[in-house]
């Protein structure tokens, strides 16, 4: 059994709050409306769930990864939407403080974790591949110290509010990894053009958006890392996006339950509550017990990172098992609910449409499985 420390408890206990008093009242509306939940990203900014591995001297918690995970699972209950936009904007602050120099953190990432910045934004996906990075095709060329960037990317949750964009481009000719650089684009630059809003099954009040560079021009300042090591700064910060994922799924099936259990309690059905009828039972049964070792997982891989060490197997293998999961755990949930897990009135239908992108982003399951499989065969 996992027991969070007190700042765990602390961090845990304050996202519980925020959203079972806040964010769960307004979950519905903002999915119908397909609102971005500008609102309800500024106070959590002011509670410091935007920075909560981040740091105090870039206002941040500095309250570790674990808490992190522990906090996604919380405001993942509440708003499934709110929460992938949180996750993304503690990814960009975490790759920020990790891979850029002082003065890019001290330029950007109070402003990520203060709320300044509505969110950040993760660039990699690109229309003609999503999970084969490698195959990149925007490019970033010389042009005296600086770059000029072109291309495209695509699925970039936050990409048209946020304040600053990390965006991965080849500067060098070849194929493969090699080559490929990271730049901070920031929001409203001249050059990046915002591209069409995906209307999307569920997450809806998550904004998701296709991006265009023309001819971008990016200072010297705005590289961060090493020129052409790109690619690394993208995979150790899908470690913990894959972390943050899973929380996610987590918190969402965790919703999906504790909706399954009210209604088996109060529906009745041949004269007593449905939750008395052993398929019913059984059926929670499986979705608790899935929960908790998707849990298990994520805190496990999110431990692992918290003391800096290798975790790319267990965050994908958390990632994987959670997602899968919660998925299963939301099909369940409808089904408990009958015809009235079908119409929107009842909350499980938006978690079972927020819940299927999270097998598909941050790398999907048939990714994490090659990463595990490389693992798995290199250890025997």
């Amino acid at each position: 059994m996992f027991d969070p420390d007190e700042h765990q408890r602390l961090v845990q206990s304050t996202a519980r709050k925020y959203a079972q008093e806040s964010l769960a009242k307004v979950a519905a509306q903002l999915d119908r409306e397909g609102r971005f939940p500008a609102e309800q990203l500024a106070q959590l900014a002011e509670l410091g769930m935007m920075g909560i591995n981040i740091p105090e001297e870039y206002g941040g918690a500095q309250a570790g990864v674990v808490a992190y995970a522990l906090a996604m699972m919380e405001i993942a209950q509440g708003c499934a939407s709110t929460a992938v936009t949180m996750a993304v904007t503690n990814m960009v602050g975490e790759a920020i403080v990790k891979f850029g120099t002082p003065e890019q953190r001290r330029r950007y990432v109070p402003e990520l974790t203060s709320g300044r910045f509505a969110a950040g934004a993760f660039g990699l996906s690109e229309p003609s591949g999503g999970s084969d990075a490698a195959g990149m095709r925007s490019s970033a060329r010389k042009n005296g110290a600086g770059w000029v960037l072109n291309g495209e990317k695509q699925w970039i949750t936050s990409g048209d509010r946020a304040g600053v964009i990390i965006v991965w481009a080849r500067t060098q000719p070849g194929p493969g990894a090699r080559g490929i650089s990271a730049f901070l684009v920031e929001g409203g630059q001249p050059g990046l053009r915002i591209g069409k809003h995906e209307d999307k099954m569920g997450l809806r009040a998550s904004s998701t958006v296709s991006l265009a560079f023309e001819d971008l021009r990016l200072r010297p300042d705005q590289l961060i890392g090493e020129e052409g090591h790109g690619f690394n700064i993208a995979m150790a910060a899908l470690d913990g996006g894959r972390i943050g994922i899973a929380a996610q799924a987590v918190g969402i099936a965790t919703a999906a339950l504790s909706a399954s259990v009210r209604y088996a309690k109060d529906r009745r059905a041949f004269g007593q509550p449905i939750g008395d009828f052993q398929a019913i039972r059984f059926l929670l049964a499986d979705c608790d017990t899935q929960i908790e070792a998707a849990r298990l997982l994520t805190l496990r891989a999110a431990g692992l990172k918290e003391r800096g060490l290798s975790c790319s197997r267990e965050a994908s293998m958390a990632k994987l098992f959670a997602t899968e999961a919660a998925n299963r755990v939301c099909d369940a949930a409808v089904q408990v609910h009958g015809g009235y897990g079908y119409i929107d009135e009842f909350p499980v239908e938006r978690h079972y449409r927020d819940v299927r992108a999270s097998t598909l982003y941050e790398g999907t399951s048939e990714v994490q499985r090659l990463v595990i499989s490389r693992d798995v065969l290199k250890d025997r």
